[in-house]
């Protein structure tokens, strides 16, 4: 049944009653069997009657089950959001809807007037600087990253040959997830990962576990500065949707300071379909607003992305598709050549 613009403008409330139970930990305290409000409020450390009132908007939203006045429980749906089973998907919502994220949306008018970021007033950062900053959400973030690069780091490795070169270095790499997936698929290859200091002992940890430690050096760097040289692939991985032309232009001349004649630089990104079907909003057009809300950032498409690597100095010689789960954005594998 298709919803009334009236319906629609209501999107927040489930967003914020979701957050809401997330945040407090209420599925958890449910756990497996049924219980009371009373002792659910005790162990969340809420207003009993306040709560009542959220798991009620929760049985709406199919969340949970009311089994009489007193007695809730978590639906099959509502399991998803305790942190103890393998779906979960609390950290996803805490991070979606958190404040930082929540205020940037709030001046979405301001930001379509302006074209540029919300900035929270006080510190001047974006929402996703703001986050980053905060060391419990920047560990939610980073671990939503590598999970959505574990969704398709093979599928990179299946399309691109990654044989042909001696080095490859992944810039901004976070924790290695992508470096990693390459160097096991590939033994032949060496790695580098360049990134800020806070993501390198999970790196190592990554990499350990993976078993290409030896093989992959893990280096302290500032991607606004111009790279080092030494490898023959440069790979970013989700990192120029983050940056507006103007600043992902400059980034990618600071990697072009490094790379020799036939070296390669490969960017992992999904790219926007030039028209999009109603089907295709969620995916590329909420993403892509988002993108602009969150970080500054874009989704680019195939044209956009070969004006953006010939104004840093090259020529776009190909995309490739990468296979990904169903649900997710296509993304590819996008080359660009030096140019003379």
């Amino acid at each position: 049944m298709e919803q009334s613009l009236s319906q629609m403008s209501l999107g927040y409330v489930p967003a914020q009653v979701l957050y809401a139970a997330a945040e407090l930990g209420v599925a958890d305290a449910l756990g497996d069997g049924s219980r009371d409000y009373g002792s659910v409020a005790e162990e969340t450390g809420t207003d009993p009657a306040a709560l009542r009132r959220l798991l009620r908007a929760l049985a709406g939203l199919g969340v949970v089950t009311q089994l009489d006045t007193e007695r809730f429980s978590l639906t099959e749906l509502g399991n998803r959001l305790r942190t103890d089973v393998p779906d979960s998907e609390r950290d996803d919502i805490v991070l979606t809807t958190a404040p930082e994220l929540w205020r940037a949306w709030g001046d979405l008018s301001a930001v379509v007037r302006t074209g540029a970021p919300a900035l929270d007033p006080g510190t001047g950062l974006t929402a996703h600087e703001a986050m980053l900053r905060d060391p419990e959400r920047a560990v939610k973030l980073r671990a939503g990253m590598a999970q959505a690069a574990r969704e398709f780091a093979s599928g990179v490795t299946e399309v691109y040959d990654f044989s042909q070169f001696r080095t490859v270095a992944d810039f901004g790499g976070d924790e290695g997830t992508l470096i990693a997936a390459i160097l096991r698929a590939v033994p032949g290859v060496q790695g580098v990962l360049y990134d800020q200091p806070d993501a390198l002992d999970r790196a190592r940890a990554v990499l350990g576990a993976a078993g290409v430690a030896e093989r992959c050096e893990v280096v302290e760097g500032d991607l606004t500065k111009p790279v080092p040289a030494g490898a023959d692939v440069f790979v970013l991985n989700n990192i120029v949707r983050d940056w507006d032309d103007v600043r992902a232009t400059s980034l990618l001349r600071n990697c072009r300071a490094g790379m020799g004649p036939t070296d390669r630089l490969l960017l992992v990104e999904t790219l926007m379909p030039p028209v999009l079907t109603p089907d295709e909003s969620a995916a590329y057009g909420l993403t892509d607003l988002n993108n602009l809300v969150f970080t500054g950032g874009r989704e680019r498409t195939a044209d956009e992305y070969a004006a953006l690597l010939d104004g840093a100095g090259f020529t776009l010689s190909s995309t490739v598709a990468v296979p990904v789960p169903t649900g997710l954005p296509d993304y590819h594998v996008i080359e660009g050549t030096p140019t003379a």
